[in-house]
């Protein structure tokens, strides 16, 4: 029987692993996104905020809000 996950706790959980695998040398954003979307199962609209936020983040672009 499957595991009920907290709302978002997979997202969570991607996160930490693509910051983990960034702080072992990993460069390539997208790669990361894509395979913590398959290892996590995100949705295409969690995948595309990640990739947004990591790009974002990576460029030190910040919103004025």
């Amino acid at each position: 029987m499957p595991t009920i996950m907290p709302t978002g706790e997979l997202l969570r959980q991607a996160v930490r692993w693509i910051a983990e695998q960034r702080t072992q040398g990993a460069t390539n954003i997208s790669q990361l996104v894509e395979k913590a979307s398959v290892q996590y199962n995100l949705s295409p609209l969690d995948q595309e905020n990640l990739l947004r936020l990591l790009r974002e983040e990576k460029t030190g672009e910040q919103d004025s809000a």
